[in-house]
C-alpha cells in the first residue's frame, strides 16, 4: 500500500454555480475572514420594525464593546435626526434587541446603562466563567472616577502690627493696657508671654494717636460669653480693627509782617521790629554815602 503524499496539492473544490433567478435579487457573496458580524435573520427580516430601527441595530451589534452609543453620539455618526433615532431606539427596546435602565452612581451621577442582545430573550449578560463578574454593559454616560477631594490648607495667619519707630514709652504704655485689661473683666487675664507678644501691636495704636482710653475700651468691650482664648481674641481685634494713620498736618500759613509807623515819615510799613521804612532807609543810606567820614 502506498504511502499518500503530503506536499500534494489539494483536488480543487468543484464550484457548480447557482441558478439564475428569473427576477428579483441576485446575491454575489464573499466569504468574510474578518471584519464581520453574523446577523440572524430574525432582525434583517423583521416584519415590525422600520428600515432605520433594523439598520441602527445592525450598527450597533457591530460595535466593539463599550462604544457609546446615546442619541448624541447617533447623530453625529449619521444624518438621521435626534426624533427618529430616539424613535429607532424605542422600537428595539420594544422587540428586545435593546434594554436600556437608569442607575445612580455612588458619586451621586445617574447614568443609563444599554444592553444589546443580537437574540431577544437571551440573557442579560452572559458570563465567561462562573467564578467571574458579568462584564458591565455599555453606558452612555461613563462616569469618570473622582478622587476624595484634598482639605483646603488652612490659610495663613495674620503678623500682628508693628510699630514703625519703636519707643520705650510707647512700649510701657502698651504694656501696662494689656495688664490692666483683668480689672475690666477677669476673664481678660493674660499670661506674661501673651503680654509680651501682644506688646508691639498695641504700641502701633499708639503710634497711630489712638488714645490709650480707646484702646483699652475696644479690646475690652463686647466680650464673647464663651470666651476661651483671651489672647487669640485680642490679637484679632488689634490686627482687625488697627486704626490708620492720621494724615500729617498741613503746613501753617505764614503770617504778614505786624505794622510798624516809620520813625522818619510816619508812614505805615509791615516789618517784625519797628524803625524807618524802605523809602527812608534809601535815602539814610544816600546821605551817608554823601557826607565824608
Amino acid at each position: 500500500m502506498a504511502l499518500k503524499n503530503p506536499s500534494a496539492p489539494a483536488r480543487p473544490m468543484s464550484r457548480v454555480p447557482a441558478p439564475t433567478p428569473s427576477s428579483g435579487v441576485i446575491h454575489v457573496n464573499s466569504r468574510h475572514t474578518s471584519h464581520f458580524t453574523v446577523v440572524g435573520n430574525h432582525l434583517a427580516q423583521h416584519r415590525g420594525l422600520s428600515l432605520v430601527a433594523i439598520g441602527l441595530a445592525l450598527h450597533i451589534q457591530s460595535l466593539p464593546a463599550g462604544a457609546r452609543i446615546g442619541i448624541k453620539c447617533l447623530t453625529a455618526r449619521f444624518p438621521e435626526s435626534e426624533a427618529r433615532i430616539a424613535s429607532a431606539l424605542r422600537e428595539l427596546e420594544t422587540a428586545g434587541y435593546l434594554k436600556r435602565t437608569r442607575e445612580r452612581l455612588p458619586s451621586g451621577q445617574v447614568v443609563t446603562r444599554t444592553v444589546s442582545y443580537n437574540q431577544p430573550g437571551a440573557g442579560p449578560c452572559p458570563t465567561a466563567r462562573p467564578a467571574q463578574r458579568a462584564p458591565r454593559p455599555e453606558r452612555e454616560h461613563e462616569a469618570k472616577p473622582t478622587s476624595k477631594p484634598k482639605p483646603a490648607p488652612k490659610p495663613a495667619r495674620t503678623p500682628l502690627p508693628a510699630p514703625r519707630r519703636p519707643s520705650p514709652d510707647g512700649a510701657r504704655l502698651a504694656h501696662r493696657i494689656l495688664t490692666e485689661l483683668r480689672r475690666d473683666d477677669p476673664r481678660l487675664l493674660l499670661s506674661e508671654a501673651d503680654v509680651a507678644r501682644l506688646t508691639p501691636a498695641v504700641a502701633t495704636w499708639l503710634e497711630r494717636e489712638a488714645p490709650p482710653d480707646a484702646v483699652r475700651r475696644t479690646l475690652a468691650a463686647d466680650l464673647p460669653s464663651d470666651l476661651r482664648s483671651p489672647a487669640a481674641l485680642l490679637a484679632h481685634r488689634l490686627t482687625a480693627l488697627l486704626p490708620p494713620p492720621l494724615p500729617a498736618a498741613p503746613p501753617t500759613p505764614a503770617r504778614p509782617a505786624p505794622l510798624q509807623t516809620c520813625d522818619g515819615c510816619e508812614r505805615a510799613f509791615r516789618s517784625p521790629q519797628p524803625g524807618l521804612c524802605g523809602d527812608c532807609r534809601s535815602d539814610a543810606g544816600a546821605v551817608s554815602r554823601r557826607i565824608p567820614p
